[in-house]
């Protein structure tokens, strides 16, 4: 079989183009990429910078609630402090209910004795 020379340069004409057309594609892809790739460059950069300023507020925070967790430890030792001191407060009052009571107790005894003095109440005499 035997090929003009005319079918033989379309052909090869024809793997020329394609050649051209595959390697515009591979530019225009090469180029397209280039540019996702510094445009993840670029979101990936703000995305760092933004995790390091949620870590910065992270740090922040942390802090802060160690100060509060310090004041409440403080607040919590006042507590028992106020705490002690009013067990003393009520052992006091206690002792002093028990006084008052003994105190009544020697007070009825007293108005019973004094009573008893006196004698029994006077009636009025008949005329």
């Amino acid at each position: 079989m035997t090929l003009s020379p005319d079918t033989i340069g379309m052909i090869i004409a024809l793997f020329a183009f394609t050649a051209t057309v595959l390697s515009g594609v591979g530019a225009m892809l090469a180029h397209q990429t280039r540019g996702l790739d510094a445009r993840f460059v670029q979101m990936d950069a703000r995305i760092d910078d933004r995790f390091e300023q949620v870590d910065a507020r992270f740090e922040q925070v942390d802090a802060r609630f160690e100060q509060v967790d310090a004041r409440f430890e403080q607040v919590y030792r006042r507590f028992d402090q106020v705490d002690a001191r009013l067990d003393r407060v009520d052992a006091r009052i206690d002792r002093v209910e028990e006084r008052l009571l003994g105190v009544e107790h020697e007070l009825v005894d007293v108005k019973i004795t004094i009573a008893r003095l006196e004698g029994p109440p006077r009636r009025l005499q008949q005329l």
